[in-house]
């Protein structure tokens, strides 16, 4: 993407519907639990607040960003859910406060960087596009679990671009950190976004499809419900395989959710 100010405005917009969503819940309702096993509401605002914070210092520190890596290195199995328990332990009028501010840092420091660079993460390097597509996509996931756990239906955005493309890209990743054997050839993935748009990946001719609704397909992705409630569809033993472990996420393998009418 040579031009990263659309998917930075599609990141600002996104936090903002989040921010509708919590941005007057009453105290206690912070306390409610989540989709995520331990995680409250506070739990899902923290999270996303700490990663802005880590992006921010790979933005504008990478010296103060490395030592960051080396906390999650030594722990790598806890790093994330420390970060959220400090968060989330806060006053929610505090943890709003934090997680606004934080955001608004990260996207002037997105906007104000030269074209082309790069910065460390705690993967490869990210590019300004690629930074605040990753930082889109959790809010709009995390954003899910609230939706869920507050009843309330989120109308999908064709900002599901962002989070479609990185559940493509991640295709093989998926595959890999299972320790299976990705793929040599593409797959052809059509998506019906919100708009109608057709939204195409992979060769027209490929055997191995995927066909469905956007949202379906980031909620599969996302790892936000399971593939038995969803109308993604594949075509090919390896598409069905990759639909079973797809997660456009970093990190070990998501648990996933269980399906609709059985228990967690």
């Amino acid at each position: 993407m040579s031009d990263p100010s659309s998917v930075i405005d599609d990141l600002s917009r996104e936090s903002e519907q989040l921010d509708d969503l919590v941005g007057e819940l009453a105290e206690e309702r912070w306390a409610l639990a989540t989709p995520a096993p331990r995680w409250t509401v506070a739990h899902q605002i923290a999270h996303l607040a700490w990663t802005d914070r880590s992006a921010l210092l790979a933005v504008t520190d990478a010296a103060a960003f490395a030592q960051e890596v080396q906390k999650a290195l030594a722990s790598p199995d806890g790093f994330v859910d420390e970060g959220a328990e400090q968060g989330a332990a806060l006053p929610p009028a505090r943890l709003l406060a934090e997680w606004r501010a934080g955001r608004q840092a990260l996207e002037k420091a997105l906007r104000a960087a030269p074209a082309g660079t790069r910065f460390p993460w705690y993967g490869p390097p990210m590019s300004v596009a690629s930074m605040a597509t990753g930082r889109l996509m959790e809010t709009w996931a995390h954003g899910q679990d609230i939706a869920d756990t507050l009843q309330v239906t989120r109308p999908p955005t064709d900002r599901l671009r962002h989070v479609a493309r990185i559940g493509v890209r991640a295709r093989n990743f998926a595959f890999g950190v299972r320790g299976l054997t990705p793929p040599e050839e593409e797959f052809r993935v059509e998506l019906t976004a919100p708009s109608g748009e057709v939204w195409t990946y992979g060769p027209e001719g490929a055997a191995q499809r995927v066909t469905g609704p956007a949202l379906d397909f980031c909620l599969l992705v996302t790892q936000r419900a399971n593939r038995a409630d969803l109308a993604v569809r594949a075509e090919g033993l390896d598409a069905d395989r990759w639909l079973d472990i797809a997660q456009a996420f970093a990190g070990p393998p998501g648990t996933g959710r269980a399906p609709k009418g059985t228990a967690e």
